[in-house]
């Protein structure tokens, strides 16, 4: 190598060392110029300020929701014991209505006592014929109150007295009583305008009509749909069909039946009783008092217990 010659890697060398210093002075001579300087603990500051919010937003976020979860559990705590309260609410005024219903019955049945002529026993039905041979109820009197056999049951409903039936079998507090609708039904009646008579028998259902037998034939263009028939009396305690008292309330005809060959006509009888609904019976003593009065009875369903107006 001639001498006088530098290598070319020394000079490499000294040519990047010239170009960072240029630059290192150009940033130095920048930076006084343009008043900007570098604050390390402001740069510090800053980088430990956005760690500390971002810890403070992760911890309030957790807190918050586990507020949530503690108020959400609270709610529905809240919630389920309004909803309880409510039901009881609702339950009572059911209750409370139910009461009134009752009431306004009672006060039905009372008015109804108190005008019946008869020395009578109030029973409730208390349950229905477990063998079902007669079609036969309950009703929650027996000897004790005064019932006896063959005693007519009779019911105040929708503003009239209606016939029930007769007490089949009567025990120490609890008697059977066979319904009219019973096959083995038989009651002497009559029409109270035309007064024509017949036998009123059941069919074994209550959702049967009742038929009354043995009528004239020549009541034929006489008879309309909605006569009314009550019971007549005749025969009592003679044979059959003579175990009630006159005046008592059957029902109305529905159904006119008639055939050019028999002797006598029948016609359909719809119940003045709706069996299906029937809770309270009033057991009488035809040997004691006087005929039921069926215009009195209506004026009764009008008014209440001593002649008061129902409200």
């Amino acid at each position: 190598m001639a001498e006088g010659k530098k290598p070319k890697g020394r000079f490499l060398a000294e040519a990047y060392v010239f170009v960072a210093l240029t630059l290192i002075s150009f940033l130095i001579l920048y930076f006084s110029n343009t008043s900007i300087i570098l604050n390390f603990k402001d740069l510090g500051l800053s980088a430990f300020s956005g760690i500390r919010i971002g810890i403070y937003e992760v911890s309030s976020f957790v807190s918050r929701t586990i507020l949530s979860v503690g108020e959400l559990a609270t709610l529905r705590k809240e919630y389920a014991e309004l909803t309880a309260r409510m039901s009881r609410y609702e339950q009572l005024e059911r209750s409370a209505a139910e009461i009134r219903q009752e009431n306004r019955r009672l006060r039905e049945q009372l008015g109804f006592s108190e005008s019946l002529g008869y020395k009578h026993v109030p029973a409730e039905i208390s349950g229905r014929d477990p063998d079902n041979l007669f079609s036969a109820f309950v009703i929650n009197k027996g000897k004790q109150a005064g019932v006896g056999k063959d005693m007519p049951v009779i019911a105040y409903q929708n503003g009239i007295q209606g016939l029930v039936g007769q007490v089949l079998q009567a025990g120490e507090f609890e008697s059977l009583v066979m319904p009219l609708y019973d096959i083995s039904s038989f009651v002497a009646s009559r029409f109270v305008e035309l007064r024509y008579e017949g036998i009123v028998e059941g069919q074994g259902s209550p959702e049967l009509p009742l038929l009354m037998r043995f009528i004239q034939k020549r009541a034929r263009n006489e008879i309309s749909q909605g006569d009314m028939i009550i019971t007549s009396g005749m025969g009592r305690n003679s044979g059959r069909g003579g175990v009630y008292p006159q005046g008592i309330t059957l029902g109305r005809v529905s159904k006119v039946l008639y055939q050019d060959y028999e002797i006598s006509m029948e016609v359909e009888v719809e119940p003045a009783i709706d069996f299906s609904r029937l809770e309270y019976v009033f057991v009488i003593d035809a040997t004691l008092g006087e005929p039921v009065d069926s215009l009195k009875q209506e004026e009764a369903a009008e008014t209440g217990p001593r002649g008061d107006k129902d409200a």
